[in-house]
C-alpha cells in the first residue's frame, strides 16, 4: 500500500528525523499518525543504508560511542547501581567511520578493543588512507598496517601523525 504522503510532510519528517525526535514527537509535530511516520522512517533509513561505499578512502574519522538513556530515566534500583560515562560504562558500544565527503558507517560491537576496532577498520577502509581517531588504545598500531594514522589528543588540543610503512 503506498504511502502517500505530499511533498511538504516529507520535509518536514526529515526535519525533525534529522533533529533526533522520535516517531511519537514527529506525529505530534506533523499531525500525521504514528504508524505512517514509522513506515515513513522505516524509507528513510532503507534509501540511506544503500548510500554506502563498500570501503572508504581518502581521510576518515572514526571513533567509538555509548548508546543508552539518561540514567535519571532509569528506574531507581537501576540507578542505585550506578554507572561511569564513556568506556567502562554498561551503555552499548558503537563504532563508526565518518568520511570526509559526508558518509557515514556505524554498527553495534561487543567491545571498543583493538581486536575488534581494528578488523572493522581493515574491512571498511582502503589502505593508505588517513585515519584520525582519539589516543584510545583500540586504534593503536593502524599505522603499521598500511594507513597514515593521526591522533587527535582531546585534553592538549593537538594533533600527532603517525605514518605507516612506505
Amino acid at each position: 500500500m503506498p504511502l502517500r504522503l505530499t511533498k511538504s510532510q516529507w520535509k518536514q519528517i526529515l526535519k525533525w528525523f534529522a533533529l533526533g525526535l522520535s516517531s511519537n514527537q514527529i506525529s505530534e509535530q506533523t499531525t500525521i499518525t504514528k504508524q505512517r511516520i514509522i513506515r515513513a522512517l522505516n524509507i528513510v533509513r532503507i534509501a540511506v543504508s544503500k548510500d554506502i561505499p563498500k570501503q572508504f578512502s581518502g581521510i576518515v574519522e572514526v571513533d567509538e560511542t555509548y548508546l543508552g538513556g539518561k540514567w535519571v530515566n532509569k528506574r531507581k534500583k537501576i540507578r542505585a547501581k550506578g554507572t561511569k560515562r564513556g568506556r567502562g560504562t554498561s551503555k552499548q558500544p558503537v563504532f563508526g567511520i565518518l568520511c570526509r565527503s559526508g558518509l557515514v558507517w556505524a554498527e553495534i560491537v561487543d567491545g571498543v578493543g583493538a581486536g575488534t576496532l581494528q578488523p572493522l577498520i581493515k574491512e571498511h577502509v582502503k589502505l593508505g588512507s588517513t585515519i584520525n581517531s582519539d589516543t584510545w588504545k583500540g586504534y593503536t598500531g593502524i599505522a603499521t598496517q598500511g594507513y597514515v594514522h593521526r591522533l587527535v589528543k582531546h585534553s592538549e588540543g593537538s594533533i600527532a601523525i603517525t605514518k605507516g610503512p612506505t
